[in-house]
């Protein structure tokens, strides 16, 4: 029979430091260096001196693909420029990327995803907010772009607001719009018949937030002073985009201006059928577009690939959207 080993605790420390010299013991006690942070669904950078996280809450295709999109005359030219690209024809990706600030003890949220669902692929954010090491009770500011269910319900968790502590900014144009006696969908493409059922949900959410609801103006500079709110209408009449600066630094979410890295930059013309006013969101588009383009500026997209970072840039008679190289820093 083998000579019986003590395996206790203190015996097997004590055998590991017999065979130890001082240098050893010494590096053995002290802490290991911080890993670089690497997060499967959460991208850490920064934004001047603040501390940003881009979290992914979804995994899902659309899978109308080009049947979503307008004109549809122009669909053989949407096509074709998906095909030249090597892009995926049978489905339009839908990413869902949540921005997150810290700074200091404030944290702020700028749209809250699916929420609460039974379906795995999607309702991530809190968990991805939990692997960054942020609670819901920590969350000091809301920030609403419009109130379609993908940036709306994650604001909601068994009854009650997702973040307890945070206020709750939105345009007022978005409340009046839902709030409003009959909320006008006409000039949309979307399919009509789910349309009452999502009015409800909105104004139940609504009801919801509204002891946490401040609606604040177009131009209103939030977060200490390192956020302001725009109104950028079409896709709803109140949504929203969010120029985020700390010192040198600029951020520009675009929110849903576009839904596809594509088609929504080689023409901006091209249009989704979630838009509620295409012609406006064209305008809104081309607008925030040639801006962004002038002056380098880097931007988020809400429904872009994921982290959803990059700047826009002119290319010819319409633009591209080029990706921000990923950075797996410390």
């Amino acid at each position: 029979m083998p000579p019986r080993l003590d395996v206790s605790r203190r015996g097997f420390i004590g055998t590991a430091l017999a065979g130890m010299s001082l240098p050893s013991m010494l590096s053995a006690a002290e802490p290991p260096a911080p890993a670089p942070f690497r997060n499967p669904i959460a991208y850490r950078f920064n934004i001047g001196e603040i501390e940003a996280f881009s979290i992914s809450d979804c995994n899902l295709p659309l899978r109308e693909g080009l049947g979503l999109m307008w004109p549809e005359e122009k669909r053989p030219e949407m096509k074709a420029e998906m095909e030249r690209h090597g892009e995926r024809l049978d489905s339009i990706p839908l990413y869902v990327n949540l921005l997150v600030l810290r700074s200091g003890k404030e944290v702020a949220v700028f749209d809250a995803g699916f929420g609460n669902v039974k379906n795995p692929q999607m309702g991530w954010f809190l968990a991805g907010l939990a692997s960054v090491g942020i609670l819901p009770e920590q969350v000091t500011a809301a920030f609403l772009s419009h109130s379609h269910s993908d940036h709306l319900n994650g604001f909601i968790l068994d009854g009650k607001p997702t973040f307890p502590n945070a206020a709750f900014y939105l345009l007022p144009e978005e409340v009046e719009f839902w709030r409003g006696p009959s909320p006008d969908f006409s000039k949309s493409k979307r399919d009509p018949k789910p349309l009452p059922n999502m009015v409800r949900e909105v104004r139940a959410a609504f009801d919801i937030l509204q002891p946490v609801m401040q609606p604040v103006k177009s131009g209103t500079t939030l977060f200490g002073g390192k956020v302001t709110i725009e109104s950028a209408p079409g896709h709803t009449a109140g949504h929203a985009c969010f120029r985020i600066k700390s010192g040198n630094d600029e951020l520009l979410h675009l929110m849903d201006l576009a839904h596809h890295h594509l088609l929504m930059f080689s023409d901006p013309e091209w249009t989704i059928a979630f838009d509620h006013d295409p012609v406006e969101s064209v305008v809104t588009r081309k607008k925030y577009w040639s801006e962004a383009a002038a002056k380098n500026t880097r931007c988020m997209g809400f429904h872009l690939p994921w982290p959803g970072l990059g700047r826009i840039i002119s290319d010819g008679k319409g633009y591209r959207w080029w990706a921000e190289r990923w950075s797996w820093g410390a």
